[in-house]
């Protein structure tokens, strides 16, 4: 079944779990926030999400699929190859709980791969590589949730395996993921362009020592150079570091 953004919110209950049971899931998610918050990047973040999944949840595997800037979204990581060869197949074809999921940041639970109707092709394929239960829940960011960072997918080989409980907690795992997520892709964005604006001004340096020139003509050259040759401003400037000459 398909159902909003909205299902599973965090204030959702989770069932009736026994109170070790729920205690035990609040120490989890402590250690996995902590985990996230050390991770050196997006991607060891998404693989402790992956793996984290499997502690947490009734599946035998699990993925990620993150947007990207490319022309369509990057498996970031999986638990098997199994993962990777379930996304692959909707990647390529653009159709599957996944890119819907994606695309209208739902979460999508199939009960039963041996009997999915909405994606039948898929579907069969899937279930011949022994997976009969998915459960798709998109990764989105931002107040208004209106920016879909990614897809956590689940998947076990027996079917219905994914009740109320492992979907609210999946729901819960998917917000942490986001924000790790954004805030790596945040941080590595940052450190790109400090080293970005440390390359322009060697070059720029280069350049007003060799032509006696201002700060103010050298980022001109190099701009120009950035512009006429279809080239990026901080690739151009590691070009004349690293041969001190310009791009022809």
């Amino acid at each position: 079944m398909e159902h909003s953004d909205q299902a599973g919110a965090p204030d959702a209950p989770l069932g009736r779990p026994e109170p070790a049971d729920t205690q035990e899931t609040a120490d989890a998610f402590a250690r996995l926030a902590v985990e996230l918050h050390d991770a050196d990047g997006v991607v060891e973040t998404v693989e402790a999400v992956a793996q984290f999944a499997l502690q947490a949840l009734n599946c035998s595997y699990a993925g990620i699929a993150l947007n990207s800037r490319g022309a369509r979204p990057e498996i970031a990581a999986v638990t098997d190859p199994v993962v990777a060869e379930v996304f692959e197949m909707q990647l390529a074809s653009e159709t599957g709980p996944l890119v819907t999921a994606l695309r209208d940041r739902i979460s999508v639970q199939i009960v039963d791969t041996g009997t999915e109707e909405r994606w039948p092709e898929w579907a069969a394929k899937v279930a011949a590589l022994g997976v009969r239960s998915v459960l798709d829940v998109p990764l989105v960011a931002g107040s208004h949730r209106t920016r879909t960072i990614g897809v956590l997918g689940l998947y076990s080989p027996n079917p219905d395996a994914f009740g109320p409980d492992d979907e609210a907690i999946a729901y819960i795992l998917a917000r942490h993921a986001s924000v790790a997520v954004a805030t790596a892709r945040h941080e590595a964005s940052m450190a790109q362009a400090v080293d970005a604006r440390k390359l322009v001004g060697q070059a720029m340096g280069i350049l007003m020592e060799r032509f006696a020139i201002d700060g103010d003509r050298a980022f001109a050259i190099l701009k120009r150079y950035s512009q006429d040759t279809n080239t990026k401003l901080r690739d151009v400037a590691q070009q004349l570091i690293d041969t001190r000459r310009l791009p022809s």
